[in-house]
C-alpha cells in the first residue's frame, strides 16, 4: 500500500492538493506521519482538502491508526491516516444526512 508521507515541514496546502487530486482520480488515499508536527500538518491538509472537495459534491473523513515502522534501522511509531470518500447529494454542505462511503 502506498502512503503520502507527511512531515512537520510539509505544506498543508500542497498535501491538500494531492489528497483532492487522488480523490478525484478515484485513488485510495492513505497518509503516514511520524511525530506530532507531521500529524498536525496532515490534519490541516485534510481540512483544506474538504474545502476543495465539498463544492464538487464529495466529502472526506479520516481514521487514524498506529503502525510500527523502521527508519534508518530504528523502530518508530507512525500514525497512518486512511481517508474515506463520501458522495453528498443535493446542495453541497458540510453536514449531509447519510453520506455513502465509497472507500
Amino acid at each position: 500500500m502506498e502512503y503520502l508521507k507527511v512531515s512537520s515541514k510539509s505544506s498543508p496546502a500542497s498535501v491538500a492538493g494531492a489528497i483532492a487530486g487522488l480523490v478525484k482520480d478515484g485513488v485510495p488515499v492513505n497518509m503516514q506521519c511520524v511525530g506530532a508536527g507531521a500529524v498536525n500538518q496532515a490534519i490541516k491538509a485534510i481540512a483544506i482538502a474538504r474545502g476543495f472537495l465539498i463544492p464538487t459534491g464529495v466529502d472526506i473523513s479520516c481514521a487514524p491508526t498506529f503502525s510500527d515502522i523502521e527508519i534508518s534501522g530504528e523502530s518508530r511509531t507512525a500514525i497512518r491516516i486512511a481517508v474515506y470518500v463520501h458522495r453528498i447529494s443535493g446542495p453541497a454542505s458540510a453536514s449531509s444526512d447519510s453520506p455513502e462511503v465509497v472507500a
